[in-house]
């Protein structure tokens, strides 16, 4: 194991004005009252998520002469969930993605009447809430404060949070995720997009008690700047049933906590992104950066196919000293569209990053293997707590160090202990039908949720040993070579919109986005910078292990070692959307 050197805090670097503290926001919302009106609207405009019982104290304290809380226009609690059931169902994890606005959750009486106390209000009015800006859309101060769903999962799981509308506080974190993945959070990003190009301010309340807020050009010029360099998102570890051991020391974690499982390394709609102002961080969610600059951050293509979706994954998989992931397959395109209204699915692969001698990966099925029987035998397990023999209907490749298992959806899979793993994948993270999961418990004591009716629709019966290892298994490939360098193609298959490109080097590489996204990790080597031949950015350096993405809008860009590495073998694994002519 080496030292760490990963940046677990990696931000843009602005020159701007910061506002700590809620007295130091109060006094700047209290000078942008103009005495030349009869009357001046403050907008408050919340994500899902927020506390309101610190914020809306701290900004009462503004002495408004009208507040108006949108808590108070929406429908009925009862009302609320009857319109949301269908997408929200009773499943433990999967809904229907919904298409719902604000307006589908306020009461019309209610904000007509709200509407008039604002009209006949004089002096200063104050809207606050979720969908503030569509109460008072002609706001004189609108001000955003966002939340970034990562730290909405961590308050889900302490029971601190409703939804939208909802008295969900109590209820389970995958109950709460499934609303916010397949309603709320459709709603609030829907709303803010049109408030990104508009907004007056914008309110960091991740941090309880430290509020911190910027202009809202400040944040269109940091997203701008980000979109025109590389970057990284900040990360986030989680523990896990099958948790390993090699992240606390690459990484630099906490060695007390039992295990970490998960690091999302590069899922904008999950992770948050920093700005550093003046030596402040402040923090948003990743994802306003794929809503404001999507055309200069995925390239006209992407956009074309996938709109303000950012299509690529890439986050960690440790069970270096930890357990099998549990026996899974995700659904086929048309599948995930049918039942969940999804339009794309989550293909993905493994790469190998580190591997304990003997470790292995579970993929595809054993040849001939009877799918009733297979179908069958895991049932029986689900329903008696018994064991599943795996290895009587799966295949079990060895696994080393910069392997790379390429997995198209409805392929059986999983990561066997010993294995660390990049997983670079298609982005809707939630779509895993699992199959079996070893007897264990999740870290809630409950049992993990089992899908073998969905697994059992979607699971291609064809890929089998001999196809596995003809098509799925280290499909390595010589592309290019020149001074110091070498490039190769690893995947990913053919059925996946997604290619991967390894470059091993100790000089220079140039790379090009050729119009669309790049995201690559470091898998070798200390440290390494990228650079702009045209001086377009500022020299970025990256760290063993650490993932980062290069907007289309870059063009042109080179890798070299650095440091440590100066002299030495480099290599990055790069992942971008695959076009065919």
């Amino acid at each position: 194991m080496r030292t760490s050197n990963y940046d677990k805090y990696p931000a843009t670097r602005l020159d701007a004005e910061l506002w700590q503290g809620w007295e130091a926001i109060r006094s700047v919302l209290s000078q942008q009252k103009t005495t030349k009106k009869d009357r001046f609207i403050l907008v408050i405009e919340c994500y899902q998520g927020v506390y309101h019982q610190e914020i809306e104290p701290e900004l009462q304290k503004l002495a408004p002469d009208c507040w108006i809380n949108t808590q108070s226009l929406f429908k009925s609690t009862d009302a609320i969930e009857a319109m949301t059931y269908p997408y929200v169902t009773d499943d433990r994890l999967f809904g229907f993605r919904s298409h719902f606005s604000y307006e589908d959750f306020l009461d019309k009486e209610r904000v007509a009447a709200a509407r008039q106390q604002i009209e006949a209000a004089s002096g200063f009015c104050i809207v606050y809430g979720h969908g503030a800006a569509v109460i008072s859309p002609e706001a004189d101060l609108i001000v955003y404060i966002d939340m970034a769903r990562w730290e909405i999962q961590l308050r889900s799981r302490r029971h601190e949070i409703n939804g939208l509308g909802v008295e969900n506080v109590s209820e389970g974190a995958s109950y709460q995720y499934k609303r916010g993945y397949f309603v709320d959070w459709i709603v609030c990003d829907n709303l803010k997009k049109q408030l990104l190009p508009r907004a007056d301010y914008w309110l960091d309340t991740h941090i309880p008690h430290q509020p911190k807020m910027i202009s809202g050009d400040t944040l269109r010029e940091g997203l701008r700047k980000t979109a025109h360099s590389p970057f990284r998102v900040v990360p986030f570890f989680d523990p896990a049933p099958w948790g390993g051991q090699w992240m606390k020391q690459v990484c630099g974690l906490d060695k007390e906590t039992p295990n970490f499982g998960w690091c999302f390394d590069c899922v904008p709609e999950e992770n948050s992104l920093y700005f550093n102002v003046n030596g402040t961080l402040f923090e948003m969610p990743s994802n306003n950066l794929v809503f404001y600059e999507t055309r200069a951050l995925l390239g006209g293509p992407v956009e074309s196919r996938f709109g303000q979706d950012f299509p690529i994954r890439f986050d960690f998989l440790d069970t270096m000293g930890g357990g099998n992931l549990s026996l899974q397959v995700h659904p086929t395109t048309q599948y995930i569209r049918d039942t969940f209204g999804i339009y794309y699915t989550q293909d993905e692969s493994y790469y190998l990053l580190d591997a304990e001698p003997g470790a292995t990966v579970f993929l595809g099925l054993k040849t001939d293997v009877i799918p009733e029987e297979m179908i069958g035998a895991l049932n029986k397990a689900q329903e008696t707590g018994g064991s599943f023999d795996a290895e009587r209907y799966v295949n079990r490749w060895p696994a080393q160090k910069h392997d790379h298992f390429l997995i198209p959806n409805g392929t059986i899979h999983c990561s066997g202990a010993g294995a660390m793993v990049l997983e670079i994948s298609a982005t809707p993270s939630i779509f895993t039908f699992k199959l079996y999961d070893w007897g264990r418990l999740g870290l809630d004591g409950l049992p993990r949720p089992i899908n073998i009716r969905h697994g059992s629709h979607v699971i291609q019966w064809e890929r089998q040993t001999d196809w596995v290892r003809k098509h799925l298994v280290n499909q390595i490939e010589p592309i290019a070579e020149g001074d110091g360098w070498r490039e190769e193609r690893t995947g990913l298959h053919e059925n996946e919109f997604i290619e991967t490109r390894r470059h091993w080097f100790s000089k220079p590489v140039t790379h090009h986005t050729d119009g669309g996204v790049n995201v690559l990790n470091l898998v070798e080597g200390d440290e390494a910078i990228i650079e702009s031949p045209t001086g377009a950015f500022e020299p970025f350096v990256v760290h063993y292990a650490e993932t980062f993405i290069i907007p289309a809008a870059v063009g042109t860009y080179t890798i070299r070692p650095y440091g440590a590495s100066e002299g030495k073998t480099c290599g990055t694994i790069k992942a971008y959307v695959r076009f065919r002519s």
